[in-house]
C-alpha cells in the first residue's frame, strides 16, 4: 500500500522502502506474539523501545529498519515505489502507545491491560506484514483528511 500522495511529508525523513517497513512489521508480529506467549513485560518494553525509535528518531534509527538495510535490502535491489515517511512514523508512534500500555498492564499486575494492549499492537502489526494493510498509516492519511477539511472550512467561515 502506498502513502506516498500524503501531505503531510517530514522535511527530515527519507521515503521509506516498502518491504522493509512491512520486514518490520513481520518482526513486530513475531515479538508481540512471544509477548502474549510469554507475559514478558520486559520483551514488551523492548517492543517498546523499538517503536520509540522508529516514532521519534525516525525510521532509518530503528532497530528493524537497520536489519532491514544491512541484510535483505541488498539481496532485493532497489524498491519499485518509496513511501512517506511520516504515516510510517504516526504507526510507530500508536505501536510506542499500545507498548507503553501494555508494559504497564503487565507490570502493575493489570495482566487484562497488558494482553489486551499487545493484541492490539499485534493486530496492527500483523495486517501490515500480511496484507501490506498499515492501519495506523491509515489513521494518519484520515486525521491528514480531517484537518483539512477543518482547515476549509475556518478559511470560508
Amino acid at each position: 500500500m502506498s502513502t506516498s500522495g500524503t501531505s503531510g511529508t517530514s522535511k527530515t525523513d527519507p521515503p521509506v522502502d516498502p518491504r522493509g517497513v512491512r520486514f518490520a512489521a513481520a518482526l513486530t508480529t513475531v515479538v508481540l506474539a512471544l509477548v502474549l506467549l510469554s507475559g514478558s513485560g520486559w520483551l514488551l518494553a523492548a517492543q517498546g523501545v523499538v517503536f520509540a525509535l522508529g516514532a521519534f528518531a525516525g525510521m532509518r534509527f530503528s532497530p528493524y529498519s537497520v536489519l532491514f538495510r544491512s541484510l535483505v535490502a541488498r539481496r532485493l535491489g532497489p524498491p519499485s515505489e518509496r513511501e512517506d515517511a511520516a504515516p510510517v512514523r504516526f504507526s510507530q508512534l500508536v505501536g510506542f502507545v499500545f507498548a507503553v500500555a501494555g508494559t504497564v498492564g503487565f507490570f502493575t499486575g493489570l495482566t487484562v491491560l497488558g494482553i489486551i494492549a499487545t493484541a492490539f499492537a499485534l493486530v496492527a502489526a500483523f495486517l501490515n506484514a500480511a496484507f501490506g494493510f498499515c492501519l495506523g498509516c491509515e489513521m494518519y492519511a484520515l486525521i491528514v483528511r480531517l484537518r483539512q477539511s477543518v482547515n476549509k472550512q475556518g478559511a470560508t467561515a
